[in-house]
């Protein structure tokens, strides 16, 4: 006769549901029993201690396990916290009101933890591996967008600058390769600022620098108003300024998609000249016109390629800020370019908005 299983059921649940909570990688296991033997010791301390060892202590492990527990243990981790702070509360010396505060405290901590873990779920990782991969992500960006070493007589520099001083901005370069005698780099900005639009530039950016070399310059803008069309975010849109330039004749072609226009600094003239060139912003309407603007730049020439938080603020309109940026280029980069992408960062546009700036010249 079989024996009854009434007995043996929840002994088998709670090995299931410890399973599944130790069910990812050996580190993960070791990390999350070392937090339950933290936990349990200090639970313990607090009870047979309880002059010496506060109620608040309970927070180490709690504040460890946030940080170190992936979505699926962390819950199941602050529930056990917070049993093992109710056993030793009867223990507690003396109740006072900065006790009642005090544990009021810890389970507005819990809850907070909690509230935060149901967001990462999203990701499945811990909250420490989740900004490692968004600085790893954030690096790459920026690695995809480093300018190469141009042979002679060409320089290039370029600089961002993100609202907040964050890492995470809206504004990137995208490069293509260099091998085939032509300089290929579009300056975009994807719409908001700060981490916010740092989170769109993620998804937008590997894109880009795939397009940059598998089409052809012309039809580069078309390809990324494609891709955004077919992939949109919530009232998302870019803009950007593509240039390619032939780095054995000097010619150039510049496409523009609701971006300010690119300057070139003719030597001969002494001035820096706005290029006409036009087109919708990307990932609102599809079959847009982007029309291009062409020229050379020849032995002392310089072009600008530039965002629109360099020449527009809250006061002023687009139109003044690129008569501002031009009068700044006019002062500081008239005797000599190289730190001049750096300077005109410093020195212009609005600190509340991502800025960043291109500079190519030929010697």
């Amino acid at each position: 006769m079989t024996p009854p299983l009434t007995g043996r059921l929840p002994a088998a649940r709670s090995r299931r549901r410890w399973r599944q909570l130790t069910s990812g990688s050996q580190p993960d296991r070791l990390t999350l029993i070392a937090l339950f033997v933290l936990s349990t010791l200090v639970g313990v301390a607090m009870q047979i201690f309880p002059n010496v060892v506060a109620i608040t202590t309970i927070t180490v492990p709690l504040v460890m396990g946030s940080l170190f527990l992936g979505p699926r243990p962390l819950p199941w981790f602050v529930v056990y916290q917070l049993v093992l702070l109710t056993l030793a509360l009867p223990k507690v010396p003396q109740f006072t009101p900065r006790t009642t505060s005090a544990v009021v405290v810890i389970f507005l901590i819990a809850l907070l933890i909690m509230l935060t873990s149901f967001r990462r779920s999203r990701l499945g990782i811990a909250g420490s591996m989740g900004e490692s991969m968004l600085a790893e992500l954030s690096d790459r960006i920026q690695g995809q967008g480093v300018l190469p070493e141009l042979p002679r007589p060409w320089h290039a520099e370029s600089v961002i600058r993100s609202s907040g001083g964050s890492r995470f901005a809206g504004d990137f370069f995208v490069v293509g390769d260099t091998e085939t005698g032509r300089l290929d780099v579009a300056v975009v900005d994807v719409s908001g600022k700060g981490d916010r639009a740092g989170s769109r530039a993620l998804l937008l950016a590997g894109a880009m620098g795939g397009l940059v070399t598998a089409v052809e310059p012309a039809e580069f803008l078309d390809a990324t108003n494609v891709y955004l069309l077919n992939h949109p975010w919530q009232d998302g849109f870019a803009t950007a300024v593509h240039l390619s330039l032939d780095l054995r004749t000097g010619a150039f072609r510049i496409w523009t998609a609701g971006h300010p226009p690119a300057l070139h600094w003719r030597a001969g003239a002494g001035r820096w000249k706005p290029l006409d060139s036009e087109g919708p912003m990307l990932g609102l309407i599809p079959d847009g016109d982007f029309v291009c603007s062409d020229g050379v730049l020849r032995p002392g020439d310089a072009l600008m390629l530039y965002t629109d938080g360099m020449v527009e603020t809250r006061t002023d309109d687009i139109g003044i800020g690129i008569d501002r940026l031009i009068g700044q280029a006019d002062r500081q980069l008239r005797s000599n370019f190289t730190g001049g992408a750096a300077k005109l960062v410093d020195s212009t546009g609005s600190r509340g908005d991502d800025r960043a700036l291109l500079l190519v010249w030929r010697d």
